[in-house]
This record gives structure tokens, sequence and C-alpha cells, in this order.
């Protein structure tokens, strides 16, 4: 797994929102926090280092560890909000989609290792779970919020945007539910990897041409291209647990 496309897609996209946030002085996650300008710059600054040592075999471990870092701030920066607003759920899924980053960091940490060693192997099948637990975040976001989420359906697109919508919805339920059992759980992952590229190509990508200098635009669309990262890194661990699951057959 240390050449893995999961770990290039990811190492980009954090290099990418490092970019992003540099250009629009700011981090949404640290609009509450004192002095979240000059924090911006900080972290974006190490996002875009961390990023670019991720794709560097050899720094790969320590890039994952300061993402990881990163990520797992922001995640627990949105718990405040979930205890001031618990029947929000845009508050919830705020804290998942970071947290699908912290999971991801885990598993390209472990996986960067020796495989073989039971610290690793723990991290990994940390990292798996807990990506698996944010998918069941993505589907619950979709179906309370899912006038929204068929609003960003194409309309062009047949038979229409809430059957899209709904289907997008079971589908993370369905993927999430592959991971925890592990029932066609590689499968359910390329899967998952391919819906996220789909709303990156009919979705975000029209939106960047429409309005290239939006950065609410750039902002989603990259944490799309995060997330995609981050189960393509999935899928790459399941494809090589299988590969050895065989080779020791």
């Amino acid at each position: 797994m240390k050449f893995s496309l999961g770990r290039y897609v990811f190492g980009l996209a954090t290099i990418a929102t490092g970019i992003c946030a540099l250009a629009s002085h700011n981090y949404d996650q640290l609009a509450a926090v004192p002095h979240h300008a000059i924090l911006a710059y900080i972290v974006a600054t190490i996002e875009i280092l961390a990023g670019l040592a991720v794709l560097w075999p050899r720094t790969t471990q320590a890039g994952a560890v300061a993402l990881g870092a990163i990520y797992l701030i922001f995640s627990l920066l949105a718990v405040p909000l979930i205890i001031h607003q618990p029947l929000v759920y845009n508050n919830y899924g705020n804290f998942f989609e970071q947290f699908s980053y912290v999971a991801a960091a885990l598993i390209l940490y472990a996986s960067s290792g020796p495989t073989a060693a039971p610290r690793n192997t723990r991290l990994a099948q940390i990292g798996y779970y807990a990506f698996a637990l944010c998918l069941i975040s993505f589907a619950l976001e979709q179906l309370f919020y899912l006038s929204a989420t068929a609003g960003f359906v194409p309309k062009w697109i047949p038979p229409g945007q809430m059957f899209w919508a709904i289907a997008t919805t079971l589908a993370f339920a369905l993927a999430a539910i592959a991971l925890l059992t592990g029932f066609k759980a590689l499968l359910a992952s390329r899967l998952t990897v391919a819906m996220l590229l789909v709303f990156l190509l009919l979705v975000w990508l029209p939106a960047l041409f429409a309005a290239p200098h939006n950065f609410g635009n750039w902002s989603e669309a990259l944490e799309t291209l995060a997330i995609t990262g981050s189960a393509l890194l999935v899928a790459d661990y399941l494809a090589h647990r299988q590969v050895a699951r065989q080779t020791r057959e």
C-alpha cells in the first residue's frame, strides 16, 4: 500500500485544501476560534507540508500524523456545536466529515509501516471501522436534508433529482453495512469511490466552472475529493488484506 492511489488522492486533496484556505484566508472550522485568520494561515501551511509529506514514501507516516492531528482537532471543534444544538444534524455531519479524514490518516499511517506489526494492524482496523461510521453519518445527513441533497443533482439526469438523492443515500447506508459486516466490503468501498467521483464530475466540476472565484464551491469540491481519497485508502487497505490472506492460504 505504500504506492496506493488513495495516498496520492488524499495527499493532493489536502494540499489543495491548504492552498484554498490560504487564498480565502479562512477555515470554516476555525470561524469561532479567536484569531482565526492567523490560525488559518498556520494550519493551511501545515496542511500543505503534511500533504506533500504524504506523497513521499519516506515521510508518509509523518504526514499522516500531522494530518490526523489537524483533522482530529477540526472534528473536536464541532463538539460544542453538537452540545449546544443537539437536534441540528448538520453539526454531527461536520464532525464526521472531518473524522473521515482522521480515519484515512490512521489507515495511511498503519499501511505505510510494517503491515504485520500488531500495532499497525490495530490502527488500520480502527481507521477502517471509523470510516464505516462516517458513511452512516453521510447517509443520515443526506436523509435529514433530502430536499437540499436533491437540489444538487443536475436536473437533466433521468429519472429525477429526488430519485438520485434517495438512491445515493441508500448507497451510503449499504456501503456502511458492507464495511461493518465485511460482506462485499471491497466492492462496496470501490463503488463508494465511484459514486463520489460522479459527485465531483456532475455536481462540483460544473459549479467550479460556473463560479471559479466562489471559495465555498472550492471548499465543497475539495472536501468531496478528500473523502474520495479516504474511501480509496479503505479500498486499498481491503485489497491488500485480501491479497495477504490469499498468500497465506
